[in-house]
């Protein structure tokens, strides 16, 4: 059974910093893809970032994010990670982490989420 845990969510002010954590089990982590998606209240879930591989060069951002967030992942821990810099108040939702495993047992797996919160 796949599980994926996160933390290091909650509440920080503008220009502040937090580091989420997903820790996965049940799956063979260095072969899946990662990624954090947030939804922010009344909007739509979005990417935040993705890194299919342990080559953090290869990671993607939605654009409102680059420069100020970094996801990696640590294989050896089975672990995902989102550094958030610079936060703005925009950036405040329920940050989710997702691992999608490739074919041919092709399936998504998600987090339970966590609240990043970011207000004066």
């Amino acid at each position: 059974q796949v599980q994926l845990v996160e933390s290091g969510g909650g509440l920080v002010q503008p220009g502040g910093s937090l580091r989420l954590s997903c820790v996965a089990s049940g799956v063979f982590f260095r072969v899946v893809a990662t990624s954090w998606y947030r939804q922010a209240p009344g909007k739509q879930r979005e990417l935040v970032a993705s890194v299919a591989d342990g080559v953090d060069a290869n990671a993607v951002y939605t654009d409102s994010v680059k420069g100020r967030f970094i996801i990696s992942r640590d294989n050896a821990k089975n672990t995902v990670y989102l550094q958030m810099n610079s936060l703005e108040p925009e950036d405040t939702a329920v940050y989710y982490c997702k691992v999608s495993v490739p074919p041919p047992f092709s399936n998504d797996y998600w987090g339970q989420g966590t609240q990043v919160t970011v207000s004066s």
